[in-house]
């Protein structure tokens, strides 16, 4: 469990530099669809490249044949889990301090035990209790971004990432199924795609390019910037690749739904990743006394809610 719970620490430092730069971006009047998708289509070609330096062309071969042969079950996990969840997770960046998203996006380890229930998993009610002080410190920050902004931005930085909140964990779900082939609904694959962390992200990118390209021709933006290209690529290396597949590791080390949750609750790490990164290089303010309290509740609810789910093993 320990050894779970530090990978996906260190998955959350990396991706915490998500929350600062795509603050950065927005300041910077980049749009948030490039923000987004440019980050997806860059990992494409960092982990195709990846595998073929490390003498694994085989591999990313098999994860073209194994996205060929299920193409509707990995467009719609990877549409989910990257597609939704990501898109949401940008445009809230346009409304609302890095670290304000990065506080609210700690809602996922409420929604993660409502996804497990979903799949039919046994749920691990001993660490619930600890959950609702991560929600505390939710309200409190969102009531302190609401005195210090219009109803509308408050809303608008705010309620797109309760809903990635609960697309990420969907997301990772449905890999994580159709790994074990645990329900019938979902193919199951032991090939070796899904047995490698970088193939496992790699296929969910390809599933989330179709999402990508239909909002890119929905919305048609202006065209990026070139500071938010290099952005974007920094993201992709730092977020999009070592976060995600440290964080695909962990969690598919995970054998049980209490360390499934536990390796979940890791990411609350990202908020004071967040907020050190955007006082540190963007010249953000510390955060009121409402604030602050909000960020401590919700690290106290992580620690507590970590070594309940430790103790319950």
């Amino acid at each position: 469990m320990t050894r779970l719970i530090l990978i996906g620490i260190c998955s959350a430092l990396f991706f915490s530099s998500t929350f600062v730069l795509n603050r950065a971006m927005s300041l910077q009047g980049g749009h948030w669809i490039w923000t987004a998708s440019l980050r997806y289509f860059y990992m494409f070609f960092m982990l195709s490249l990846w595998l073929v330096l490390a003498g694994k062309s085989r591999l990313l071969k098999a994860v073209f044949i194994a996205f060929r042969n299920n193409w509707c079950f990995w467009t719609m996990a990877g549409s989910i889990g990257f597609g939704v969840f990501y898109s949401l997770l940008t445009f809230s960046s346009s409304f609302a301090p890095g670290w304000v998203v990065a506080t609210t996006w700690q809602s996922t380890i409420l929604a993660t035990p409502l996804v497990l229930l979903l799949f039919g998993k046994r749920v691990p009610m001993r660490g619930i209790m600890f959950t609702a002080l991560i929600f505390l410190g939710i309200v409190l920050v969102t009531c302190e971004q609401a005195s210090a902004a219009s109803l509308r931005e408050t809303i608008l930085g705010v309620v797109p990432v309760l809903v990635a909140a609960f697309a990420y964990p969907l997301g990772n779900q449905l890999i994580w199924e159709a790994r074990h082939g645990r329900i019938a609904r979902i193919p199951e694959s032991s090939s070796a795609v899904l047995e490698d962390s970088v193939a496992r992200v790699l296929i969910m990118v390809l599933g989330s390019i179709p999402f990508w390209i239909v909002l890119t021709l929905c919305v048609q933006p202006p065209p990026p910037s070139g500071g938010q290209m290099i952005n974007t690529a920094v993201v992709a290396v730092f977020s999009g690749v070592i976060a995600t597949t440290l964080f695909y590791k962990a969690r598919h080390l995970a054998t049980t739904p209490f360390e499934l949750s536990a390796v979940d609750a890791t990411q609350s790490t990202e908020v004071i990743f967040s907020l050190l990164g955007e006082i540190l290089f963007l010249g953000g303010a510390w955060p009121g006394a409402a604030g602050m309290v909000g960020v401590a509740l919700s690290l106290v609810g992580l620690i507590l809610y970590v070594r309940s789910q430790t103790a319950a093993d």
